[in-house]
Formats: structure tokens, C-alpha cells, sequence
């Protein structure tokens, strides 16, 4: 278990220009380690309080193949389907639709700002849990979008990254106003 880039910024969540942002996150060797389970807690917390649906390792500045997907409507994504909160570990995509869709993304490293964000509406997928059991499943629509969204974080990119036009980037402030499902 690699140690926090900056101690003091561990509480916090690593914002865009972080130089962990941009880096390919490491294999997890070792699931059952009590680092990576605490890890794993931690991640579970923060993203419950920060209202997301999904955080990435390198977001709480640890060069780890982990995310937490946990898909439910909150002030953030008032659509989000229910999901159970689910630990991914050294994810990978299998199989992806030829079909992609634009859809609205926030991310917790990018404050204030939202993309709409071409992405692939089915993935098949293979992941470990946080018990180390290995999965092979489908996600499609909004959880394929999460999954994908945080995979790229273990790949060194934001949203950003994938936005096929600057035009696709709105502050979060004019999203609400012009395309929150909740203000429309």
C-alpha cells in the first residue's frame, strides 16, 4: 500500500491538476491487507459525504486500482438509479457496445463543473470485490457510465479527457439551471 502523497491532504478529495490524477494506477496485490480494507472504508465514507455516486483511488491520492460505485438519487444525481455500494478492484472492461450516448457527468476532482460526456451504454466487466471474489457481469445506462468514469481515473484521465468539444463543459451552477432532470 503506497503512503498519501501529502498527509495533510488526506481528508480531502485530490482535485484536477494533482499530479496523481495523471497517473496509471498500480494493480491491488493484495485485497484482504488490513491498508486495503481500510482503504476501501475510507473511500466508502467519503463518497457517501460528498454526495457521489463513484470515487476512484488516485482521488483520495492512492495509485490504486480500486473504485467505489454507489448509484442513488442525491442532490447531485436526483435520476440515479439504486445500487448497492460495490468496492472494484483491478477492474477491467471486456466488451464494450458499439452504441455510445452523451450524458451529463460530475466528477469530485472537478468541482463546480459538468461534461456532457460520450460514453459506452453496455460493458462487460470483470473486477474483484473487496472480499476478493471475482466478477464477470454487464452494466449498462447509468452504472456503465459510473464504471467507465472511474476506470478512467485508474487510467490517468478525468471527463475532461473525453469531452469532444470544450462547448460540451458548463459550470455546475448553469447545469442546474439548464439541465438538472430535477429543474426541467
Amino acid at each position: 500500500m503506497q503512503k498519501p502523497v501529502n498527509d495533510s491532504s488526506n481528508s480531502n478529495i485530490a482535485q484536477l491538476g494533482h499530479p496523481v490524477l495523471r497517473q496509471r494506477a498500480q494493480l491491488v496485490r493484495d485485497i484482504q491487507s488490513s491498508d486495503c480494507q481500510a482503504l476501501i472504508q475510507d473511500m466508502m465514507q467519503k463518497v457517501e459525504q460528498a454526495n457521489g455516486v463513484g470515487i476512484a483511488a488516485p482521488q483520495v491520492f492512492q495509485s490504486l486500482r480500486i473504485f467505489i460505485m454507489c448509484s442513488k438519487p442525491n442532490a447531485r444525481y436526483p435520476d440515479a438509479p439504486e445500487m448497492p455500494v460495490t468496492a472494484i478492484i483491478n477492474p477491467e472492461i471486456v466488451e464494450r457496445s458499439v452504441q455510445t450516448e452523451k450524458g451529463w457527468e460530475g466528477c469530485l476532482s472537478v468541482p463546480s463543473m459538468r461534461g456532457f460526456v460520450p460514453r459506452h451504454t453496455n460493458i462487460a466487466v470483470r473486477y474483484h470485490d473487496q472480499h476478493g471474489e471475482l466478477h464477470q457481469t454487464r452494466f449498462a445506462g447509468f452504472i456503465a457510465r459510473i464504471f467507465q468514469h472511474e476506470l478512467d481515473h485508474l487510467d490517468g484521465l478525468t471527463f475532461i479527457d473525453r469531452l469532444e468539444s470544450t462547448k460540451d463543459l458548463v459550470s455546475e451552477s448553469e447545469w442546474y439551471a439548464q439541465f438538472s432532470p430535477s429543474t426541467n
